[in-house]
């Protein structure tokens, strides 16, 4: 019988066989990276950089390092005009695309990375987008709607490897079996259970939140006497991935909304590293996606780094969490 690889499952799939090979480069970039995060853990080299990156952040060298996987194999690929990085200040045009080569691929390639001195979660996550040409490409022509990804996806490094895929029609996971260096097919068509008990989100911003995000929490933390009528578990990991990633598994909510810290920037997470590819994989798994006031994947991206509010996951809950942000003008006003 044969294993069900990454390899063999793609030709099944009646993918464009130039976004085939995007995934098989990006898989091999998480390899190569879950390797580097074994080898930094046994060495101690998990630390931060004397470098600032373009949102402001002190970098650790596993960032660095990650950043630089993705950009020396996506050039060469074949398959990809430019890439855009969180860690980047502007676009990566490839020199020697082919006239044919049309993706653009745009990633955050170490999420979570304050996990790592201390062995936590950490992720890679990924868009791809037809920008039509090869050549004279402009950050104009990656700024798009996550409505027009072609794809998107993320992988997870923790006590297992493990690649998720969307072109938004449905959802597959596969795991690396690091014996063969080779993932593994290991769920199809994964599906985000409607309704939840289990919300995650960054506490220690309390005094910052919005009211209608504060009043959402309140009635969460209430319990089966309160107005939602059921106990819910808290959850935090400190990395987007990892936390998609267990609502992707057995369903929950996601929130990091625009409060009065972040609401000059827009939010705190990135649209198109991260809000954009996120919403892609939820939504094809039957999940939500909002801002609070309006649907991720319709905002229309005005430059490379914009930031927004995310509130995410199994659709009835997000509707729900969504429903306390009506008529909020976000000025800490309901009107």
């Amino acid at each position: 019988m044969t294993v069900p690889t990454l390899e063999n499952w793609l030709p099944g799939q009646s993918l464009p066989p130039r976004l085939g090979k995007v995934f098989l480069m990006v898989a091999d970039c998480a390899v190569e990276i879950a390797a580097a995060l074994r080898s930094a853990a046994v060495s101690g080299d998990t630390g931060a950089t004397d470098v600032v990156n373009v949102q402001g952040e002190v970098q650790k060298r596993l960032d660095v390092v990650s950043n630089e996987i993705f950009l020396r194999r996506g050039a060469a690929s074949g398959v990809l005009s430019v890439m855009v990085s969180e860690e980047l200040d502007d676009i990566s045009l490839v020199g020697n695309a082919p006239g044919d080569a049309h993706y653009a691929l745009v990633f955050d390639p170490l999420d979570g990375s304050s996990n790592l001195d201390v062995n936590g979660a950490v992720g890679s996550i990924f868009s791809v987008l037809d920008v039509g040409k090869a050549h004279g490409i402009t950050a104009a022509d990656v700024l798009q709607a996550g409505t027009r990804q072609v794809a998107a996806g993320y992988v997870l490094y923790g006590p297992a490897t493990v690649l998720v895929l969307t072109t938004g029609k449905s959802v597959t996971m596969f795991t690396l079996d690091e014996a063969r260096g080779a993932f593994i097919l290991t769920r199809e068509n994964v599906q985000i259970p409607p309704d939840t008990a289990e919300f995650a989100i960054n506490a220690s911003r309390r005094r910052k939140w919005y009211a209608p995000t504060r009043h959402y929490i309140d009635d969460c933390l209430a319990g089966k006497a309160g107005p939602l009528g059921k106990s819910y578990n808290m959850r935090w990991c400190a990395a987007m991935v990892a936390d998609l990633h267990r609502i992707l598994c057995r369903g929950g909510i996601f929130l990091y909304p625009e409060d009065e810290d972040t609401r000059g920037r827009g939010g705190r997470l990135r649209l198109l590293y991260e809000g954009n590819p996120m919403s892609m994989i939820v939504e094809a798994a039957g999940g939500a996606s909002s801002t609070g006031t309006r649907r991720i994947l319709k905002v229309e991206p005005h430059e490379l780094h914009q930031r927004i509010g995310v509130i995410i996951g199994s659709r009835n809950e997000v509707e729900r969490a969504i429903g306390y942000f009506e008529g909020f003008n976000g000025t800490g006003m309901v009107v």
